[in-house]
């Protein structure tokens, strides 16, 4: 990467306005959380704004959205034997899935709440990502830790969705066996969170 300016795109770019809520709850959940905050170093306020956040982003549409858990293992093992065909198999049948995922819990179909969308899809299920921004270039980086063939899978969806988008556009990636880096020139003045 070149010396410009490194900037990490944030998910709350404006200081959001708060207010004091008083919940009646059971001493076992109320227990469970400060226990569970504790564990993690941070305040049993913070851990249940998480909890919440995680809800309203996510949780909430999971069930009308058909998303089931899945065990990592089970898509690691998966992911060991998929081949190329079998990839881009998966990946004709998960764009329209895309589409009416974002429509549903966005409203409206285009780049930024696609972004925001698998973002939000990544917290969810606890894969690590970050989007970086230098100069014109943005960087999506996806910590999956699931093998290579899902890192092929992962940069072959991210060039399906940014070549729907974008389809004059380069994007370049760098891959390793759990990690993608995916990096393409959407202006220095782009957010996925202001639309």
């Amino acid at each position: 990467m070149s010396s410009s300016v490194l900037k990490h795109q944030v998910h709350s770019p404006k200081k959001e306005k708060t207010r004091s809520i008083t919940y009646r709850l059971p001493v076992k959940l109320v227990e469970a959380i400060e226990n569970e905050a504790m564990n993690h170093n941070i305040s049993h306020n913070v851990m249940a704004r998480q909890i919440l956040e995680k809800y309203i982003e996510w949780d909430r549409f999971a069930n009308k959205i058909g998303m089931i858990p899945v065990p990592k293992k089970i898509l690691d093992m998966l992911g060991i034997e998929m081949s190329a065909t079998e990839i881009n198999e998966i990946i004709n049948v998960i764009k329209p899935v895309i589409k009416d995922t974002v429509l549903f819990i966005k409203g409206k179909y285009d780049l930024k709440r696609c972004i925001e969308t698998l973002e939000d899809y990544m917290r969810a299920s606890g894969m690590k990502s970050d989007h970086r921004i230098e100069g014109e270039l943005h960087h999506f980086i996806i910590q999956h830790d699931l093998g290579s063939n899902w890192s092929i899978f992962t940069e072959q969806l991210l060039q399906e969705i940014f070549k729907e988008f974008l389809p004059d556009s380069k994007m370049k990636c760098q891959t390793t066996e759990s990690t993608v880096i995916a990096s393409i020139g959407l202006g220095s003045d782009f957010s996925e969170h202001e639309y």
